[in-house]
């Protein structure tokens, strides 16, 4: 039998244009030192025990990069995959974050970081569940106001 886990996070970071007059999506490619290095991420990370899926997104997002959200929401997507390793079937909560500032304080998970328009993001994205859920995010954010009301 197959064990259920909601053991990680997966956290989008967005920052408001006014020159280009779109959102930007921050990416933080893996260090050579870590799991999956190289690849091109926005924050994830563990949750801690009795730590709630929200705080650990934004505990992540502070020890990842520095920043400090403007708003937060929940995004209306799980992400999921399978551990064959441990037999574990992963369910990752989605979250969205809106900030004020550019300035990233880069901790040693990560070797390097960029801002990018949501077509640069979703390419650069290694896993399919990351770019459908920062896709979601974008069009939460630029189209549906009534949504980003009730997440």
């Amino acid at each position: 039998m197959n064990n259920i886990m909601v053991r990680v996070i997966d956290c989008h970071i967005a920052f408001y244009n006014t020159d280009a007059k779109d959102w930007e999506f921050l990416l933080l490619k893996r260090s050579d030192k870590k799991i999956y290095p190289g690849i091109w991420q926005g924050v994830t990370g563990k949750i801690d025990i009795n730590e709630l899926s929200y705080q650990t997104a934004l505990r992540e997002l502070h020890e990842e990069t520095g920043l400090i959200p403007k708003k937060m929401w929940t995004i209306d997507k799980v992400n999921i995959f399978y551990d064959a390793n441990t037999n574990i079937m992963n369910l990752i909560p989605v979250f969205g974050v809106q900030v004020n500032t550019k300035k990233i304080n880069l901790s040693d998970e990560h070797s390097e970081y960029k801002w990018c328009n949501i077509n640069e993001t979703i390419k650069l994205l290694t896993w399919e569940q990351q770019k459908k859920g920062v896709h979601i995010f974008y069009q939460m954010l630029k189209e549906n106001k009534d949504r980003l009301k009730i997440l």
